[in-house]
């Protein structure tokens, strides 16, 4: 059986959805994962958001998480309502607790070398440094000296125009927001743009230019 974490790890990317509605959630993960974006990330601003995620979560094609997680309630909801994985804002551990209890990775937020090691002693599958865009990709260069190996995914601020470089500077996957799902397109379930824009991003992560 494919984990969430192998699917991120292997297509790179993952999709970040905040949107004040989502109309068809399973069209959604559909149209992403036939683009080459297989990993969705729901999040806990979406209100009713678990009604979502067990829509979502219903695809045969994508791994589907819930993100914005702070509480242990929360952690136990998500699972409860079939998240495959969890990500936090910043270092959590009542969430660490829960996931690592029902066995689901969870992504921690952290920005300081100091919240990456409490996120790792937490047993993170990978840590989200957020916000990105602060210091940038060769932040990700700078970091992994200290921690060679460590799983890092950058959040907030990732684009088609700057994806590839995160990777290149040692990121092992980069989030997709804004970029490939817009809260508007998301709201008006505009799959077909949806699906446009996330084979323009997967196609960006590789540095090459397509015409």
């Amino acid at each position: 059986m494919t984990t969430a974490m192998q699917v991120i790890l292997a297509d790179r990317v993952l999709a970040v959805v905040r949107a004040p509605v989502v109309p068809d959630p399973l069209a959604l993960a559909d149209a992403l994962a036939a683009s080459g974006i297989r990993a969705l990330e729901l999040t806990f601003t979406t209100p009713g958001v678990l009604d979502c995620l067990r829509a979502a979560a219903a695809s045969s094609t994508a791994v589907v998480g819930l993100g914005t997680v702070v509480t242990g309630h929360q952690a136990r909801a998500a699972i409860d309502s079939g998240a495959q994985f969890l990500v936090t804002p910043g270092v959590r551990a009542e969430v660490a607790a829960v996931a690592n209890q029902r066995g689901i990775p969870v992504v921690m937020g952290a920005f300081t070398p100091t919240e990456v090691l409490a996120a790792l002693d937490l047993g993170a599958a990978a840590v989200k440094i957020f916000p990105a865009r602060t210091l940038g990709p060769g932040y990700f260069k700078d970091l992994l000296g200290p921690f060679p190996g460590v799983s890092l995914i950058p959040s907030g601020g990732v684009n088609a125009g700057n994806a590839a470089e995160f990777l290149a500077q040692g990121a092992v996957a980069v989030t997709a927001g804004t970029d490939v799902v817009p809260p508007a397109s998301v709201a008006a379930g505009e799959w077909a743009e949806i699906s446009s824009r996330a084979v323009s991003f997967v196609r960006s992560m590789s540095g090459k230019v397509y015409s």
